[in-house]
């Protein structure tokens, strides 16, 4: 996303794409507290879907623990390929 203020967008896209794809509800969901999360739109988007939104702290990774960790295992996983394919390591994203 070029902007931050595209998240809010984007998380239409996601629910709709969480809720097809597993046959629930989206029910919590938790971000830090950056500005983009703040805006009045985004709160009132989670109320009036039910969605328990919790704010976590900036910069604290380690209070979404279960997301860093599948974070660092699709890096890894990503890196792992470029290296078996012999590419170089600058490619990760596009992996």
């Amino acid at each position: 996303m070029q902007m931050k203020y595209q998240k809010y967008s984007k998380l239409h896209e996601y629910k709709a794409l969480v809720e097809k794809g597993t046959g629930r509800k989206l029910k919590a969901l938790k971000s830090d507290n950056s500005g983009e999360y703040v805006l009045n739109e985004f709160e009132n988007f989670c109320a009036s879907k039910g969605i328990c939104w919790e704010l976590i702290t900036p910069h604290n990774p380690h209070k979404n623990g279960v997301v860093e960790r599948k974070k660092e295992s699709i890096l890894g996983a990503s890196q792992e390929m470029l290296h078996h394919q012999g590419q170089p390591l600058h490619l990760w994203e596009e992996a």
